[in-house]
């Protein structure tokens, strides 16, 4: 049996579990947050041509000084990253301790982290790769485009967004390393999905990206095909090995209990492109669920698989 052939026996039995809801991270919190190493800056509501204005949150490293040169991690859902008091389910990722310590501890370069705030109510509009509902049939991309992405789909705004508005900026009034080998993405579940789409169709951007918990399975949606889509997608459009650092986990509680599946059939696909350990990492949590609390609980391992190296 195929690949491919192997997926569509997946896909069938996939979607015959009842549909699963997805909350999304609302962007209420206006309150900046408070961290207690290093600094937050917030550009309000950032514009652009191609997406909604949204908040930037920025986190500068104590220390922080214009003759140095830093990473760059850019992350999604930046309203859940700093501070649980701010949050809509007083949980943060914590992502500027997990950093301090590893700096400290000399394991990863030192870095600076762009916090994208997510677009609320279309988060799932601007995070699900829309070139992926090109290997759907008519009928069911329309389905999903019409009740899952209000109507229109946005990644390739998106994207477009983060590398031809806000990182030039984020490379000129910052201290950075702009090239690819110093570029990273982080996101999770959704954000999971949007962060590999990103450094496949961006390849010269972005040198490594993470995903945590990622939401191969596309979206509540009663369907065969989403996750088929993605597979197809990355057979033909995965960044190549070469200059590139993948890292993808899974738990095995709440949503994430659904991904293993998936996430075995992608796993296939990477190894079938080329990647070794060295480039790819994917692992299992056993008892992590779908959250902030876990992801920052593991949050050491992927910063070190991007970010560690005597180059970064």
């Amino acid at each position: 049996m195929t690949l491919i052939q192997r997926l569509r026996v997946l896909g069938c039995k996939l979607f015959g579990a009842a549909l699963m809801l997805w909350v999304p991270i609302n962007s209420y919190a206006q309150i900046m947050p408070t961290v207690n190493v290093g600094q937050v800056q917030r550009l309000e509501n950032f514009p652009s041509k191609f997406v909604d204005a949204r908040h930037v949150d920025i986190w500068l490293p104590d220390g922080y000084s214009p003759a140095k040169h830093y990473n760059v991690l850019y992350m999604h859902d930046g309203q859940g990253l700093f501070d649980a008091s701010t949050t809509w389910n007083k949980q943060a990722w914590n992502v500027h301790t997990a950093i301090d310590k590893l700096v400290k501890q000399g394991r990863i370069g030192d870095t600076i982290v762009v916090g994208v705030w997510n677009n609320g109510k279309f988060r799932r509009t601007e995070y699900f790769p829309q070139k992926y509902l090109g290997f759907v049939t008519p009928i069911k991309r329309n389905q999903f485009i019409q009740a899952e992405l209000a109507g229109t789909p946005l990644s390739d705004r998106y994207l477009q967004f983060l590398v031809q508005e806000l990182k030039p900026y984020i490379d000129t009034h910052f201290s950075t390393y702009p090239d690819r080998a110093h570029t990273f993405m982080m996101g999770s579940s959704m954000g999971g999905l949007i962060s590999i789409y990103a450094i496949s169709e961006y390849p010269d951007v972005f040198g490594g990206v993470a995903a945590l918990s990622t939401h191969w399975i596309g979206g509540p949606v009663n369907n065969t095909e989403l996750p088929l889509a993605a597979f197809s997608y990355l057979q033909q459009h995965l960044a190549s090995p070469e200059n590139h650092r993948i890292y993808m986990d899974h738990g095995t509680r709440g949503l994430d209990a659904f991904y293993a599946p998936s996430q075995g059939f992608v796993d296939a696909i990477f190894k079938e492109r080329g990647y070794t350990e060295a480039q790819m990492k994917s692992i299992v949590i056993d008892g992590a669920d779908h959250n902030e609390r876990d992801w920052s609980a593991r949050l050491e391992v992927p910063l070190v698989f991007l970010l560690g190296g005597g180059q970064r």
